[in-house]
Order: structure tokens, then C-alpha cells, then sequence
């Protein structure tokens, strides 16, 4: 009986080991594709293409992102009459006018549901702005918005290189414009941590860092030569418009999706 049993016991435990051995082999094959799976699920076809999950997600974080952050450009444009905030809060108001329209009309077409108040967590900032001090307001504004357009930006760029719908390629472009305005102004006012945004970016993270070699103080790095096209090679293409420090936001007008074909100011830069 002891011998039956002993040799059970072998039986269970080489069959647990070859299951062990096994398990890394069956789940590494399971998880082959892994992205390509992600991308079709929940992808529903469309006249413009495959709408994806990450699709309609930009165009719900686009919404939103109008629903706080106009409200607090108007806020800072009733506490200052001129200065860079007050030129911030002005891109702040026209730039989300402009897309909340983009993404609305989009939404409309492709049939993607989209929210009517700000989620909690911009409520939160809202209300952690109107109720900073004098003193501490403008680094409070500048600093919770320049962050936010911050961590939107690579989703954009994401979206942006992913997606095989036509209409949220077009505003994932749109928003990328205005997005990158937003940074730029809100960077003008002067009250940016950028010590806090990096390490915020950052936090969690473990990869190490790489690229070239730190700069050694005192030793000059070899010049770079130019990148020019060789031969006489006729161009028409200029670069982007725009002094340094800007960016140029002029588009066709979006059709207000409550108004069709109705007639609106067109948004400044």
C-alpha cells in the first residue's frame, strides 16, 4: 500500500512539474499577437474605416478635455484683462470652441457616445483653481493644465499613427495642433514647474536611460554637417509658418454639429 502510494505520489508530482515546464510555452504562444488582438477588439467597421477602442477614446478625451479646460480659460480671462495668461486663457477658449466642435461632428457620424460634464479628476482641478489665493493662482492654473496637455500629447500621437479611420486621423491632427499651442502659451506665462512635470512623467518608470554619452564639461563635440538635399534639387514646400515660440492653428472652419452648414468666427491661432 505504502509502494502505491509512493509511486502515486511520483506520478502527481512529475505530472506537475512537465505542467510547470509547459505552462511558460502554452502561455507564451497564447500571448503571441497579444497587440493585434487589443486592435480588434471592439473594432466596429465603419464607412470611414475600423473604429477602434483607442479611436473612440480620443474622441471622449477630446470632449472632455472641453468641458474643464474651457471653463478654466474663461475663469483666468475674467481675472486678467491682458498678459500671457490672459493670452493663454484666449488660446484656451477659442482651441477647445474649435475641437469641441471637430469631435462632436465626429462622434455624431461614427456613433460614439460623449459625455456632458467633466469626469471627477477635472472637477477636482477646477475647483483647486478657483479656490487658489491671489498669489498662487496662476502657478496653481498654469501648472495643473500644463500638465494635462502634457500627458495627452503622446496618446494623440499614438492614435494618430495607429488609427485607419479617416475621420479620427483628422482630428487627432486637429487636436495634435492645438495641443501643442496650448503647451506653448501656457509655457509663455512663466509659472511652469517643468522640475515636477518631469518627475511626475517619470514616476514609476525603471527602464534605463540611453542615447549618446552626457556632455564632458570643457570638451567640445565634434560639428554636425548639415542635412541638405545634394544636387539642384527644385523645392516649392516651405517650412511651418510661424515665428519661434508659436504655432500656427488656422484650419477650415469645423461645421457645428448643432448648426450644419451654419456659419461661425473662425478661430484665431
Amino acid at each position: 500500500m505504502r509502494r502505491i502510494n509512493g509511486t502515486a505520489l511520483v506520478i502527481v508530482a512529475l505530472v506537475g512539474t512537465l505542467g510547470a515546464l509547459a505552462f511558460p510555452v502554452w502561455s507564451y504562444a497564447d500571448r503571441a499577437g497579444t497587440g493585434q488582438a487589443n486592435l480588434a477588439s471592439g473594432t466596429v467597421p465603419t464607412r470611414w474605416g475600423p473604429l477602434t477602442a483607442n479611436d473612440r477614446d480620443l474622441i471622449v478625451r477630446v470632449r472632455l478635455a472641453g468641458l474643464w479646460e474651457l471653463p478654466a480659460g474663461q475663469q483666468a480671462a475674467e481675472r486678467f484683462q491682458d498678459g500671457p495668461v490672459r493670452e493663454a486663457a484666449d488660446h484656451l477658449i477659442v482651441g477647445h470652441t474649435d475641437l469641441d466642435k471637430r469631435a462632436r461632428s465626429v462622434a455624431r457620424d461614427l456613433g460614439v457616445e460623449l459625455p456632458n460634464q467633466p469626469n471627477e479628476q477635472q472637477q477636482g482641478w477646477l475647483n483647486q483653481m478657483s479656490a487658489a489665493s491671489d498669489e498662487d493662482y496662476v502657478k496653481v492654473w498654469a501648472n495643473l493644465l500644463r500638465s494635462a496637455h502634457g500627458k495627452i500629447f503622446p496618446v494623440i500621437g499614438t492614435v494618430r499613427n495607429q488609427t485607419r479611420n479617416t475621420l479620427v486621423r483628422q482630428l487627432a491632427s486637429d487636436t495634435n495642433q492645438t495641443v501643442l499651442d496650448h503647451i506653448t502659451v501656457l509655457e509663455k506665462t512663466g509659472a511652469i514647474d517643468f522640475d515636477a512635470i518631469a518627475n511626475d512623467s517619470v514616476a514609476g518608470t525603471t527602464a534605463s536611460p540611453s542615447g549618446p554619452p552626457p556632455p564632458v564639461s570643457g570638451v567640445a563635440p565634434p560639428a554636425a554637417p548639415p542635412a541638405e538635399a545634394s544636387g539642384d534639387i527644385q523645392t516649392t514646400s516651405r517650412p511651418s509658418p510661424g515665428a519661434p515660440g508659436t504655432v500656427n492653428t488656422n484650419r477650415p472652419e469645423a461645421e457645428d454639429p448643432d448648426n450644419p452648414g451654419g456659419a461661425s468666427p473662425t478661430p484665431t491661432p
